[in-house]
């Protein structure tokens, strides 16, 4: 579909809301757009990144219709090269033979490592500027948002910044292209969770990538995936600051267990009441035996607070416990309040995994973890609510 955003931009971007998993792991409950834009000129058009391979044809019509029968695209501008968003880069230049891919130096010899395309290109540097007649495209590298080769796209006449996956989030349009146009609630927590899953092992590139648009007139965000931000485009570059400074949403806690016969999901009940007790009205319990880890990931990066509770398996830990905990320290998880508890019929390893796990997190335990030997009793399950009224002291203070 296609949809004028300003005098030079259009949407033409697709939505799927076939694929259950985005790159095979994360579930798309809400399914899935791929946002490609249109920019032109009195002297050029530009393609601003591609879409999905299966949906290509879809974009080549939309691009037709703007374009009439006696224009044609100059340049395929490629911000990110993952799949999603350069599938469909063959069959527009198949279209379009004279068609300049344009990129970044890695940019290109991904085009060539993905596609093996040869041909007309335009090697951009980061601050490089292409003037297609009133309307300036003006180049920012920015590279491990969240490949390498990442980079922004400015129209500066009319402040629109096509950001590339940055600033994207989960779930198809449906209908409305604009937030404006649209009740826009239902994208915010795919983006935390999109963020989390996909972004937040890179907070720092994040952070480089900020500092870089400060200054910058930004009236419209044109991600490659979800809504074009209009009205609250400021509201989701704060939203992308905080996430990629590890700063919590809120003062809630995040309960992440597994429990095979029982054991370990009273002490994290057990801890969970203590915290409700103490005033602490957020609380996400996760089972992670059934829970993927898509929200375990969403929710851990939400909440200021994190527990982890599981028994050891096989002389080591609970193993969909340690995959979420794996899951986390991967995306080097930081600034929380982490409480651990573990449970064992005859190796103490659980916790012990745990600690080995969070090394590389920056993160305060305010009470030394908790364990039970075969079921706990009322002595440990006295222990846990005593760690969880200092977990709840930690997240006042």
């Amino acid at each position: 579909m296609s949809t004028k955003i300003t005098e030079h931009v259009h949407y033409i971007g697709v939505n799927d809301r076939t694929t259950q998993l985005f790159e095979a792991m994360w579930p798309l409950p809400l399914g899935v757009s791929y946002n490609s834009y249109l920019v032109t000129g009195s002297r050029g058009v530009a393609v601003v990144d591609g879409v999905e391979l299966s949906h290509a044809a879809e974009q080549i019509r939309a691009i037709k219709e703007i374009l009439g029968p006696y224009r044609r695209p100059d340049y395929l501008i490629i911000n990110h090269m993952e799949p999603d968003h350069s599938g469909g880069i063959a069959m527009l230049r198949a279209e379009w033979p004279e068609l300049k891919i344009t990129g970044n130096a890695t940019t290109l010899k991904m085009v060539k490592g993905f596609y093996g395309l040869a041909g007309e290109e335009l090697a951009v540097k980061d601050g490089d500027t292409l003037d297609l007649g009133g309307a300036t495209l003006r180049f920012t590298l920015t590279p491990m948002v969240h490949w390498p080769e990442t980079m922004m796209t400015l129209l500066e006449e009319e402040g629109v910044l096509l950001s590339g996956d940055a600033f994207g989030c989960f779930g198809a349009l449906n209908g409305a292209v604009l937030d404006r146009d649209m009740d826009t609630e239902r994208y915010f927590p795919e983006m935390v969770r999109y963020y989390g899953c996909i972004v937040g092992r890179y907070g720092q590139f994040v952070q480089r990538a900020l500092a870089r648009l400060k200054g910058v007139d930004i009236r419209i965000l044109c991600s490659t995936h979800g809504p074009v931000w209009t009205e609250r485009a400021g509201e989701v570059i704060d939203l992308y600051d905080r996430l990629s400074r590890y700063e919590p949403l809120d003062d809630g806690v995040t309960v992440v267990y597994g429990s095979m016969y029982g054991h370990t999901e009273r002490m994290a009940e057990a801890i969970a009441g203590e915290l409700a007790r103490q005033g602490v009205r957020r609380i996400s319990m996760l089972n992670a035996a059934v829970t993927g880890d898509d929200r375990i990931i969403a929710e851990a990066f939400t909440h200021k607070g994190l527990v982890v509770a599981a028994p050891t398996y096989s002389d080591g830990l609970f193993p969909p416990v340690e995959r979420a905990l794996r899951a986390l320290a991967v995306r080097k998880l930081s600034g929380r309040r982490v409480l651990l508890a573990g449970s064992h019929s005859w190796a103490h390893q659980a916790v012990k995994v745990m600690g080995s796990l969070l090394e590389g997190c920056d993160v305060v335990q305010p009470a030394e973890p908790v364990t039970a030997l075969q079921a706990p009793g009322e002595a440990e399950l006295e222990a846990c609510r005593e760690a969880a009224r200092a977990l709840a002291r930690a997240l006042r203070d």
